[in-house]
């Protein structure tokens, strides 16, 4: 599997991730299945701290290190809020411009949430003749978000509570209107995007941004439907 690398020296690397990607292996996975710590370490031949992460179906930007020491420095930005990132999505509805600040789960099955902070903006809207459980006529979104924390599925289960819910996202969205999506454009994924992330590096502290362009897809299917 080729991973775009955006940017490498002695103590990071960050690349773009691909969808259907995990970040790192977990219980679920086969033995054999790939995983990105691994394809990049196999890659680099080194050891691969984590520092943040992006859910499997997610795609974009990640930055990883060479060194525990790097990752901890890069580990406490994201602790203490100071790393810019930001998404693009397609969601349901014109949300407009806001903040999502209500709690959200902290992991699957869990009934246990906690204080998250979303900010967004649409770019734009195009209206389509969808219709779905007791929605018509649905228009869809392209949203630029910056979350200020990153709680388990923040992004997704902010904008599902407040029902402009991501195209794709088949554990919190509209699953009907998901379906008629994929019937009719055959894109299958989740359409969110980590496009921009912004730190300090781990060793010369100086300000860094690294950009992902958004996937063809997004263009693709906004304009499926903008007639």
């Amino acid at each position: 599997m080729n991973i775009p690398v955006l940017y490498q020296d002695e103590s990071i690397i960050v690349v773009e991730k691909p969808i259907d990607l995990p970040v790192h292996k977990n219980d679920f996975m086969p033995n054999d299945a790939p995983y990105l710590t691994k394809l990049i370490g196999d890659e680099t031949g080194k050891w691969i701290y984590n520092v943040h992460r992006l859910d499997s179906k997610t795609s974009g930007v990640i930055v990883l290190t060479f060194s525990p020491e790097a990752a901890n420095i890069l580990t406490k930005q994201f602790e203490l809020k100071e790393v810019q990132k930001t998404y693009y999505a397609i969601v349901q509805g014109n949300p407009g411009e806001g903040t999502f600040d209500s709690k959200v789960l902290v992991k699957k099955k869990s009934k246990f949430k906690k204080a998250a902070v979303t900010h967004y903006k649409t770019l734009r809207t195009v209206q389509t003749q969808l219709v779905s459980k007791d929605k018509t006529d649905i228009q869809l979104s392209l949203v630029e978000i910056n979350p200020e924390t990153g709680r388990w599925h923040q992004l997704r289960q902010h904008f599902a509570k407040n029902r402009f819910d991501m195209i794709g996202d088949t554990h919190h969205g509209d699953f009907t209107l998901n379906k008629i999506i994929l019937a009719d454009t055959n894109i299958r994924r989740l359409f969110l995007h980590a496009g921009k992330l912004e730190f300090k590096h781990p060793v010369s502290a100086e300000p860094v941004s690294f950009e992902s362009a958004i996937p063809a897809e997004f263009d693709k299917l906004l304009n499926f439907y903008d007639s």
